[in-house]
């Protein structure tokens, strides 16, 4: 069970990270500083990386944040779910996360230095997906298996976000996700 410290350390990061969002739609992500984060939050620019390293990770927080939630629920996950399956139901259970998120993720799109930073965030997100997969009970996945298999999700999950995005935010997430899944269902037992 999380600390008292901890939580609120995660709602300092949280409120932290949703005042960023705001000046970076309000300015522009290269026009704020951190020193504009640090202001808005009433805090000097030393306690503003006492919780991120960069302004980068106010945005990236957020999908650090996605991804340890997703490995959390690939573990509740019953042990006899085929691991396709289990993330198909996953990434679709957290359809409602990832779209409060859809702020950052334009954002991370439209800026050249977040996206580079947000594919390095992927890469270990997928790590530890892989992980989380291999290590369900009873599961017999071998380490390239599960790799293939997280980073197939992660495909389905971008097709479908960049999709969304094109709409314009009108297309249904959850479809679009389904459909993905479907098109890329693997032939593994």
């Amino acid at each position: 069970m999380d600390g008292l410290r901890d939580r609120t350390r995660r709602a300092v990061r949280a409120d932290l990270a949703e005042r960023a969002m705001v000046l970076f739609r309000e300015r522009g992500f290269d026009e704020t500083t951190v020193d504009d984060i640090a202001r808005a939050a009433g805090m000097s620019k030393r306690s503003f990386f006492r919780y991120f390293a960069t302004k980068e990770d106010a945005v990236l927080g957020l999908v650090d944040e996605l991804g340890e939630r997703v490995v959390e629920d690939i573990r509740a996950r019953p042990a006899d779910e085929p691991p396709w399956e289990c993330l198909r139901q996953v990434l679709r259970q957290s359809e409602e996360r990832i779209r409060t998120s859809a702020d950052a993720l334009r954002l991370i799109e439209s800026t050249p230095a977040l996206r580079a930073a947000h594919h390095g965030k992927r890469d270990q997100t997928r790590a530890l997906i892989a992980t989380a997969l291999r290590d369900r009970p009873g599961s017999t996945l071998a380490p390239f298996a599960a790799d293939l298999l997280a980073t197939a999700a992660g495909a389905a999950l971008d097709a479908a976000a960049r999709e969304w995005l094109r709409t314009g935010g009108t297309a249904d997430r959850a479809h679009l996700l389904d459909q993905a899944f479907a098109a890329l269902r693997p032939k593994l037992a």
